[in-house]
């Protein structure tokens, strides 16, 4: 009986046959010949957010379609990038690898066979280590450098904040990071009342402190602002629901009589669940 390692490289050794023949330059998809690794790039984010969401929904048939979807992406740029020179599949399995092994001494031996004992602050401590790796060799300076700018604004703001946390540039408390987030807000409305053109910026200051401030209070801010997006999609529902059910057009009926039943349905639960 096979192994599942084997089943696995010859599983995968079928789909990287597959992604050569699509983009053979004769008998090739014309679509898959366009594509290069920009233009592909968006797909890879939207098949990560599909994962991330059948995780959610704890549809496990979708997720092994969907993990299927990303790693068909990965293939699709090892592809692209070893048709121009730069690398193969096999190099980014090599990377990863390594840098598991690397990240890991308390699982793998080094060179001398030595095991480190487990210890919580190591992940951390290699991964500095390697950022100050690459600033050498790429003559960066910064402590913020390596977040990607792809990341979703959010996500990129969080990061951003906790890079400069580790060299002291922090607030104290979540008192004083709520108190930024006040002056923000008076700045947005400044700038509302007198027309200001930094309107834009200012409200960019505003979220950028909200995401602090949930940071300081140890609250994930991706995480709350998806159950609040949750909890106003449950209720927006059942406000339609209850404004049908009175035989009203949840679109056609005034905003006072869209918060009667909004209100309605945020004090009976039963409302919700229907």
């Amino acid at each position: 009986m096979r192994s599942s390692t084997a089943n696995a490289q010859d599983s995968l050794g079928k789909l990287l046959e597959v992604m050569r023949r699509l983009r053979d330059p004769v008998d090739g998809c014309p679509w898959d010949l366009q594509q290069n690794h920009k233009s592909i790039a968006p797909y890879t984010i939207e098949e990560a957010y599909e994962a991330a969401d059948a995780i959610e929904r704890e549809d496990y048939l979708d997720l092994r379609d969907e993990l299927g979807d990303i790693l068909l992406q990965v293939v699709f740029q090892a592809q692209i990038a070893q048709e121009d020179g730069k690398f193969a599949f096999s190099d980014i399995a090599e990377a990863i690898t390594a840098k598991m092994h690397r990240r890991h001494p308390h699982v793998f031996p080094d060179e001398n066979g030595a095991i480190e004992r487990p210890n919580p602050g190591n992940w951390e401590r290699i991964k500095a280590e390697e950022r100050q790796e690459k600033i050498r060799n790429n003559n960066k300076p910064s402590a913020i450098d390596g977040i990607a700018r792809t990341l979703p604004p959010q996500a990129r703001a969080l990061k951003l904040q906790k890079r400069a946390a580790r060299i002291g540039f922090d607030f104290p408390d979540w008192h004083s990071a709520f108190a930024k987030t006040q002056e923000e807000m008076i700045e947005v409305i400044k700038a509302v009342h007198e027309g200001k053109a930094e309107l834009f910026e200012e409200v960019g200051d505003l979220i950028f402190s909200v995401i602090n401030t949930a940071r300081k209070l140890g609250i994930d801010p991706d995480a709350a602002l998806e159950a609040s997006n949750h909890k106003f999609e449950r209720r927006f529902k059942a406000m339609e629901i209850k404004l049908e059910q009175d035989g009203k057009d949840p679109a056609a009926v005034d905003l006072p009589t869209q918060d009667e039943a909004w209100n309605l349905v945020k004090k009976d639960q039963s409302l919700l669940r229907r």
